[in-house]
């Protein structure tokens, strides 16, 4: 491992982009292609499993995890109103802090509808898309199951120990039944981003504020010319895989992927699929007929 590696992982920093401070980690040497982790609604960096991050640096990138405004360490905004497009701007501010032109993005969930934003207005900052569980704003498709709808309006943990029950609870709903899960380890995870962000339900609400702003992109993401890939797993119940074949429809020669038994989650037995999803996609970047094409 090179001292750039050990250098950049397992490190947080800050940036400051505009009225937020953006806390952000990376995985890998900074002289390879950047891919651009964006998590979900009131999900954080760490929601992005290390291991995971870890193989797609072995694949030859430098891969950053951030969390998003509203979640984690990054700055928290009480009273205050923003767009998806704001939260799109802000990770093209992240890569300005750290002076990358262009990026390989993937967003999950609202981490999607980021990603697609980003590329819709910011095209030559994105080298390739991948979006992951989620969906185009159009009525109608991508919608959540009515039975989880209703288990997400519980009342806020109080401590630590109700936020674990209340994540175990959750995923038990909307994770992947066509995979094992690791109980421990979402266990591990939720106490940590607890300890991170006690008060996340606030800021998820204004996350949610601004999804329900947000308009149709369909029409938009029509004019994406950088190589896409859409993953879905078949029983995702927090965004029905309608919002995935709607969004691979849109978005000119973007290839579907539907990964059987998998939910609104990221199971390790998935991530050889999903990791040769977005690599593969990342190397249709590459080619001379993608860059002309995109403006690059």
């Amino acid at each position: 491992m090179s001292a750039t590696e050990l250098e950049l992982q397992d490190q947080p920093d800050w940036v400051t982009v505009g009225e937020v401070d953006l806390c952000y980690d990376a995985f890998g040497d900074r002289a390879r292609p950047t891919l651009v982790l964006i998590m979900g609604l009131g999900f954080q960096l760490i929601h992005w499993p290390e291991d995971l991050c870890r193989q797609l640096a072995a694949e030859g990138f430098c891969v950053v995890r951030f969390d998003n405004r509203d979640a984690g360490r990054s700055t928290h905004l009480p009273g205050r109103r923003y767009t998806v497009e704001d939260m799109a701007d802000d990770v093209v501010g992240l890569l300005d802090a750290l002076g990358v032109e262009s990026a390989h993005v993937v967003g999950a969930s609202l981490g999607g509808m980021i990603a697609q934003t980003m590329v819709i207005r910011h095209p030559g900052r994105v080298r390739s898309l991948a979006s992951l569980m989620s969906t185009t704003g159009r009525r109608g498709v991508g919608r959540t199951s009515l039975r989880v709808f209703r288990h997400m309006l519980t009342r806020p943990p109080r401590t630590e120990r109700d936020a674990i029950e209340r994540r175990v609870r959750v995923f038990a709903k909307v994770g992947s039944p066509g995979f094992g899960q690791d109980l421990d380890e979402l266990r591990r995870v939720t106490a940590h981003a607890y300890r991170r962000d006690p008060e996340a339900r606030d800021g998820r609400r204004r996350q949610h504020r601004a999804v329900r702003a947000a308009g149709d992109r369909t029409q938009a993401l029509r004019q994406v010319t950088v190589p896409s890939v859409v993953v879905h797993g078949t029983a995702d119940r927090m965004c029905h895989p309608s919002g995935g074949r709607a969004t691979a429809e849109a978005i000119p020669g973007a290839r579907l992927v539907l990964v059987p038994g998998m939910g609104h989650d990221l199971p390790r037995g998935a991530w050889p699929q999903l990791i040769h999803a977005i690599v593969s996609n990342a190397a249709r970047a590459e080619a001379p007929d993608s860059r002309r094409q995109a403006g690059m």
